[in-house]
């Protein structure tokens, strides 16, 4: 099959670097936090650096955090610039907005393909192959590009380069908006005396339908564990608050789900799930319901 350099083995990474080496590939994987190497120690290289991770991969996959991480893995001491070459492919799959990409693919050899190519989804389907993948590129390197990606979920070409970057802002938006409109819900309805399983049975058949079917367990135990860190989500937020600013557009929704957000951020809850945000809105604590929970269990 492939040689691919992989860099960034968090919650996401990891599942998604297996799945490439479940399909046949050959993988080379790097993380910041060098432990991270370890579970592949048996199917794949472990590089020293970004750089050295670089070297001889067909395609470089880098899977990280945020812009800045981003930045510092390409263009930082022994980076994926340093040894990157004419022929190579760049897939960026981290969420770091499309001005980021354009500006980060500017500084890489004109030779270099690059591709944007964030994803829908959390660790579950990131572990399951299920995925939703959207690309920026021309037809000739998406066509290239396709079936590498196809083991880790459903591909799709959003359009020219930084299409895929911009398509997932515009999916976080709806997704973090729908889970905040959620909380809002369950804060009015508690304000009006409604019994909350009989709200979530209702809310589930409404417009929301998606958001509550798949966080309604966490909101109902008071536990968060984490499958889309809320600090991830804060960032993505943020993206989309610059990007609309660079538009000129005013985004009174985005704005108001943002500072929710925010508020669950200084209360500690980064570590969590996103769902978090509803015990934010509800006025509770998420890290004692989720510490809670964690102690009845044990």
């Amino acid at each position: 099959m492939s040689k691919i350099a992989f860099l960034g083995l968090g919650m996401m990474g990891s599942a998604m670097a297996r799945r490439l080496i479940d399909a046949g590939n050959d993988l080379t994987v790097w993380d910041r936090t060098p432990s991270h190497t370890d579970p592949f120690a048996q199917v794949a290289n472990a590089a020293a650096s970004p750089g050295e991770a670089a070297v001889g991969a067909e395609f470089l996959i880098t899977m990280l955090a945020n812009p800045q991480a981003l930045e510092d893995v390409l263009f930082g001491p022994n980076g994926v610039a340093s040894a990157i070459t004419a022929g190579q492919t760049w897939i960026d799959m981290s969420t770091v907005g499309p001005a980021e990409f354009a500006t980060a693919a500017a500084r890489l050899p004109a030779e270099v393909a690059k591709v944007d190519a964030p994803v829908r989804g959390s660790v579950p389907e990131a572990t399951n192959g299920r995925l939703h993948i959207f690309v920026g590129s021309d037809d000739d390197l998406y066509g290239r590009v396709e079936s590498l990606l196809q083991p880790l979920g459903d591909v799709r070409h959003a359009g020219g380069p930084g299409s895929g970057a911009a398509m997932k802002l515009v999916v976080n938006l709806a997704l973090v908006a729908a889970m905040v409109t959620f909380g809002e819900a369950l804060a009015l309805a508690k304000a009006l005396d409604l019994d909350q399983d009989a709200v979530m049975d209702v809310l589930s058949e409404s417009p929301i339908g998606g958001i509550v079917n798949a966080k309604r367990a966490n909101v109902q135990a008071g536990s968060y564990p984490a499958s889309f860190k809320l600090e991830l989500a804060t960032k993505d937020m943020g993206l989309v608050e610059e990007a609309a600013q660079t538009a000129g557009l005013s985004l009174a929704e985005a704005t108001a789900v943002s500072h929710w957000m925010q508020t669950a951020m200084s209360q500690g809850a980064g570590q969590l799930d996103f769902s978090a945000v509803a015990a934010t809105i509800l006025g509770q604590s998420a890290i004692e319901s989720s510490v809670h929970s964690l102690n009845t269990l044990s």
